[in-house]
């Protein structure tokens, strides 16, 4: 990774987290961007107890102002970007009779326009990375994405919108030698999973999870293949079965 230049969104925690430090800890240049600052901070402290540089830069996505001062502080420190990781994300769990339209709304604005857009204003970046023409763009989705449980049909709904958005822009900027791969990650030991095991009234279970760091494992050895082969999609589930609810 050394040589590259890496954004992460949703580095405040979980995946996001991982991904971050791991990436720095390979030799990438990491900007990190999350709306928890404390968190950031920590991310920092960890890296930097790795012997590895993580920059910080807190905003909400979701806000038009922010992502474009985010892409602008990303050109200013790096003078280009060559790793965008979309990890951002926000999860609500209601049966469609008793949903809140509200919460469908909140999900779109983080887990489908925040990536799209940001997507948007850094595409030029990627399609001529710095001096490597060509970059890598991974969307942190879900197993929700390929098939939807009961209770969170707004959730899936968004997974769904994210993977057709991957789809369409990989077959968009192929030919640049710009790779898209959406990694979909089942139950992994993050606090979003904590409260959804709560709310299915299972157990928190950690040592019957994915660990973040596996699957920043897996984004690492994406992203180190060849330019000339992309991994369209990755999905990821733990070996052992959960106890019952």
């Amino acid at each position: 990774m050394v040589g590259r230049t890496a954004l992460v969104t949703g580095a405040s925690s979980g995946i996001g987290h991982a991904i971050a430090v791991r990436l720095a800890v390979a030799g990438a240049s990491v900007i990190a961007t999350g709306r928890d600052q404390p968190a950031l901070d920590a991310l920092a402290a960890q890296a930097g107890g790795h012997g590895a540089e993580i920059h910080l830069h807190r905003a909400d996505i979701t806000d038009t102002d922010a992502r474009a001062e985010l892409a602008e502080a990303v050109r200013r420190q790096f003078g280009g970007l060559s790793i965008l990781i979309h990890s951002a994300g926000a999860y609500q769990r209601s049966p469609m009779a008793d949903a809140d339209i509200s919460d469908l709304d909140h999900q779109y604005a983080v887990n489908v326009r925040a990536p799209y857009a940001l997507t948007q204003l850094l595409l030029p970046d990627l399609l001529c990375a710095g001096r490597r023409c060509g970059g890598d763009v991974i969307f942190v989705n879900s197993t929700q994405g390929i098939s939807a449980s009961p209770k969170i049909g707004q959730y899936a709904a968004t997974k769904h919108a994210l993977r057709a958005i991957a789809d369409s822009l990989r077959a968009e900027v192929a030919d640049a030698d710009v790779r898209v791969c959406t990694m979909l990650p089942g139950r992994t030991a993050t606090a979003m999973q904590r409260r959804v095991l709560q709310a299915e009234g299972r157990p928190w279970a950690p040592d019957a999870l994915m660990a973040p760091q596996d699957v920043a494992e897996m984004v690492t050895a994406v992203l180190a293949l060849p330019i000339h082969t992309t991994v369209t999609e990755v999905v990821m589930r733990p070996t052992r079965t959960l106890p019952p609810g």
